[in-house]
């Protein structure tokens, strides 16, 4: 039974100290969140300025959810799609070529659900060059995509 009174998450390393954590929210909030365009120009540099690799030819469309983009890196001519969620507690890597469809999730972190206490659980995830991610496919913690693989819409990648 998960007893979350007992949920302890103090000795996750968020890999980059509070204040800049909460600069990154307001800069999120200012170029990601909004549902009108944004150049992705603008959003590419935001995400390098806060420690992310990314590619040339990387469009970025509205409400896309970046966790931590420090723990982030994007191959060359990447589309990420309206309201991708990039749960970035652990390294997401992105190959060149590669598509992510509207609200694809990318999740490198789950709990313990074997414990009471629930504990967090993170692991990176990786998608080869030339990947497709369809609309609202869940890529979760660990998975490595090999070059060239196509994730179905809605499917769940484990």
């Amino acid at each position: 039974m998960i007893d979350l009174s007992r949920f302890d998450n103090s000795a996750f390393d968020r890999g980059a100290p509070r204040w800049k954590e909460g600069l990154w929210w307001l800069v999120r909030s200012l170029l990601f969140a909004p549902w009108f365009p944004v150049p992705s120009l603008l959003k590419v540099a935001a995400l390098r300025a806060f420690g992310a690799r990314v590619g040339e030819g990387v469009v970025i469309r509205s409400r896309v959810n970046i966790t931590f983009p420090w723990r982030l890196e994007i191959g060359d001519h990447v589309w990420i799609g309206d309201e991708v969620m990039i749960l970035s507690l652990d390294r997401v890597v992105i190959g060149s070529h590669v598509c992510l469809s509207q609200r694809a999730f990318l999740c490198t972190g789950s709990h313990d659900f074997s414990k009471t206490s629930f504990d967090l659980i993170t692991r990176p995830i990786t998608i080869g060059d030339h990947c497709w991610i369809a609309a609202q496919a869940f890529i979760a913690p660990g998975v490595d995509l090999a070059p060239g693989t196509r994730c179905r819409a809605g499917e769940v990648v484990k």
